[in-house]
């Protein structure tokens, strides 16, 4: 079953992820130390709760899934397209770096990211035992972070994108995601011929569907297994924070990636 029940956590994980061996889970709002808003797993650190329950939230993560918090790794989420590949933990000591896509091929360093409604992607080579995880919001969609996280994978571990799975995580559907025409002329900038389908109309208003549009990023990419969860942030709040869905006023779910040792 994708949810599982790790100590107080509820967390969903993919059936193709688990096939490959990848250690991971998209944590849900569950299980957590902080009150509402951000009730009770937040993770964000720039969203107003105490500093001090967010990292205990983040601990309760990393020991449900077994890992030492200081194989962290994570990265100052920008909307870009840029991938860093970590070669070791971070120092957690400085800020961390800008960027919106991590990979590491080394089984000592924890992948760990926060969504409120833009896309996760986790990534994972069971070949060339590379992971890695994507955020990727209207913007990071435009500028095809996934695609990029891809391309990272081949030139720098020499991946081939018919290896690798990927895994498009809970996120905001189409139905909850109206755009308006500064994004919609980006969408179909970007995606040319493409962007009629990615781009359906309901009642009059366009929507952006971020599932379709990067699992068409990541199949132009060569990748072939792509899971999408399905699942919609904003419709069962139960689970996950969604930026939209609580007008703003919600934490940060976590998602965490690492290779097994």
């Amino acid at each position: 079953m994708p949810f599982q029940q790790k100590d107080l956590l509820r967390i969903y994980r993919f059936d193709s992820l688990d096939e490959s061996g990848l250690v991971h889970a998209v944590f849900t709002r569950r299980g957590g130390t902080s009150p509402a808003p951000w009730d009770t797993l937040n993770v964000g650190g720039t969203v107003g709760d105490d500093p001090a329950r967010v990292k205990a939230n983040r601990g309760l993560c990393f020991q449900a899934m077994g890992r030492d918090p200081n194989t962290l790794y994570d990265v100052w989420l920008v909307h870009s397209a840029t991938v860093i590949c970590a070669e070791a933990p971070r120092d957690l000591r400085s800020l961390p770096p800008q960027a919106d896509a991590i990979l590491t091929d080394r089984p000592e360093v924890t992948l760990f990211m926060r969504f409120a409604d833009c896309v996760p992607i986790l990534l994972h080579d069971p070949v060339r035992k590379v992971a890695g995880v994507v955020h990727a919001g209207w913007l990071g969609t435009v500028r095809r972070a996934a695609a990029a996280a891809v391309w990272a994978m081949s030139a720098r571990y020499g991946c081939k994108p018919q290896d690798i799975r990927a895994a498009i995580g809970p996120s905001i559907a189409a139905h909850h995601y109206p755009v308006g025409q500064e994004v919609t002329e980006q969408v179909r900038q970007a995606f040319g011929t493409d962007a009629q389908d990615i781009l359906p109309s309901r009642n009059g208003a366009v929507q952006f569907d971020l599932w379709a549009a990067n699992r068409l990023i990541l199949e132009q990419s060569g990748v072939r297994q792509v899971e999408i969860s399905g699942l919609c942030t904003a419709c069962y709040l139960e689970d996950w924070y969604s930026h939209r869905g609580e007008n703003g006023k919600t934490g940060r779910f976590g998602v965490l990636v690492a290779l097994k040792d």
